[in-house]
């Protein structure tokens, strides 16, 4: 995947994330093909780019309890 300019990613945290801003990660919808991931306490740290799908494939996974604890 090429570089994506985030400069002007609109940032949204996990619904299931704390008011205080604690440990969660935040994610950019603006991207079809791509989904930006980065710690909510570093925000002008780097950020992690998952393809679309894989990003989709890895939530499915999460919500229907795919990983052991």
């Amino acid at each position: 995947m090429r570089a994506i300019d985030l400069s002007g990613a609109k940032w949204r945290s996990s619904s299931y994330s704390n008011t205080t801003g604690g440990d969660c990660v935040e994610v950019a919808d603006d991207f079809p093909a791509a989904v930006p991931v980065r710690d909510s306490k570093n925000s002008a740290g780097p950020a992690l780019v998952f393809e679309a799908g894989a990003w989709s494939t890895f939530v499915t996974a999460v919500r229907t309890g795919g990983f052991p604890a």
